[in-house]
């Protein structure tokens, strides 16, 4: 019996000890688990910082260098859409003079991005550094006004392009609205608050058939949601300056064409399929009407945006409340010389040396308008603003700066 009881018993204890050390290797185990997702955790959040396309020292350090000035009486701007044709033009002519210059942009897909990619890095060597970020990014915004006391604010980025808007009528909300408040509810918080430059459009006379548009004609009969988009930014600009005090320009541009310009533009695209031997449609208007359009040249429309930086009075606001009055104006940038498309195609035939196969169609119902032709009189008056550049000479320009780009010699492809 006793015999029997102290076999139990010992089989009892084997038992317990096995339960025992199963028990400790179940809680190691457990411990060795836990110790291993945290290590993961934390080498997943160190890597995402690392990766993440802003932030940390070495960002905050590139962001101060390339908007720091460098003469005396300089300006410091921040750039949105600096990537793109008009905002690398731009940012490029400020830092040649020795302003400071950050650039911002998404860097979308509604055109080649790696066009957008060789503006960045044409922007790089002459040592202005671009973020890569949403202007609906409202914590990187603050951030960059963290960092950066900007002095003026360039605001360039928005979705363009008025056919695209029937296709995909979100992304001009996206950017051309909501995007623009955004920027403003950055800008009116800031302190201090910066003076407010941003691409309005021509496109905002609509229907209107008075011509030359003069700032002072009527713009509420828009002809596409484009169009509409950047008639809501001028009164949404007009707002945010009557309630906080912000000094904002507002500039109505006029096709702006010349080199690193837009795919999707006519002049780039007719260009492009003269070269390829593709037939190119030519729209005409109503009655085999000609469609005009006031084409400006990039350079033109570049010493118009620095002029209205430079004559931007500063914004009364602070701490986002107005401390008074601030101006609010609004200018045509454009070459007050219309020509029409026929023309147009005529011009890139002589410089290509290639005729073009032309596909006459009337034009469709899709927002565009038959005519534009700017009143430049209130820029040249408060802004020293006059084209030089007529059709001619600046698509001569463009023509060698696509040949070189894409590799042409002698009007074949060499890539």
């Amino acid at each position: 019996m006793e015999r029997s009881n102290h076999g139990m018993n010992r089989q009892l204890y084997r038992c317990f000890a096995s339960t025992s050390t199963m028990f400790l290797w179940a809680l190691f185990l457990i411990a060795l688990t836990a110790s291993y997702l945290s290590f993961q955790a934390f080498v997943d959040s160190g890597s995402k910082y690392l990766s993440a396309s802003w932030g940390g020292i070495q960002w905050e350090k590139q962001v101060r260098t390339s908007a720091q000035i460098h003469r005396q009486g300089g300006i410091s701007v921040l750039v949105t859409g600096a990537a793109g044709f008009v905002g690398s033009h731009v940012s490029l002519a400020l830092k040649r003079r020795g302003d400071g210059v950050l650039g911002l942009d998404n860097f979308n897909d509604y055109y080649d991005p790696s066009l957008k990619k060789a503006r960045k890095s044409l922007l790089s060597t002459h040592d202005v550094f671009v973020v890569e970020g949403d202007v609906n990014d409202a914590k990187l915004l603050a951030k960059l006004f963290d960092v950066v006391a900007f002095t003026h604010v360039m605001h360039l980025a928005a979705q363009a392009g008025v056919r695209y808007a029937m296709e995909n009528p979100q992304s001009y909300v996206h950017s051309n609205i909501a995007g623009l408040v955004t920027l403003l509810e950055a800008c009116k918080s800031a302190n201090p608050q910066p003076a407010i430059v941003w691409a309005s459009s021509s496109s905002v006379y609509g229907l209107n058939d008075k011509v030359p548009f003069s700032e002072s004609d009527r713009t509420d009969r828009p002809a596409s949601l484009y169009a509409a988009t950047k008639k809501a930014g001028e009164e949404i600009t007009h707002t945010y300056n009557h309630i906080y005090g912000l000094s904002i320009t507002g500039l109505r541009f006029f096709t702006v064409y010349g080199p690193w310009g837009r795919p999707d533009m006519a002049y780039f695209s007719f260009t492009r399929n003269i070269l390829q031997g593709k037939p190119i449609t030519v729209y005409r208007g109503k009655n085999r009407v000609d469609l005009a359009r006031d084409f400006t040249y990039i350079d033109d429309i570049v010493k118009g945006c620095i002029a209205s930086l430079d004559t931007a009075a500063k914004s009364t606001g602070s701490g986002g409340k107005k401390r008074g009055p601030a101006p609010f104006r609004i200018f045509n940038l454009g070459n007050t010389s219309p020509v029409t498309v026929p023309t147009l195609v005529s011009i890139l035939e002589r410089h290509l040396k290639v005729k073009a196969k032309r596909n006459i169609v009337d034009m469709p119902g899709n927002g565009d308008v038959p005519f534009t032709h700017a009143n430049v009189s209130s820029a040249r008056r408060e802004l020293g603003y006059k084209p030089t550049t007529d059709l001619q000479t600046g698509l001569k320009k463009f023509v060698k700066w696509y040949l070189s780009y894409y590799g042409y010699n002698r009007g074949k492809a060499v890539n």
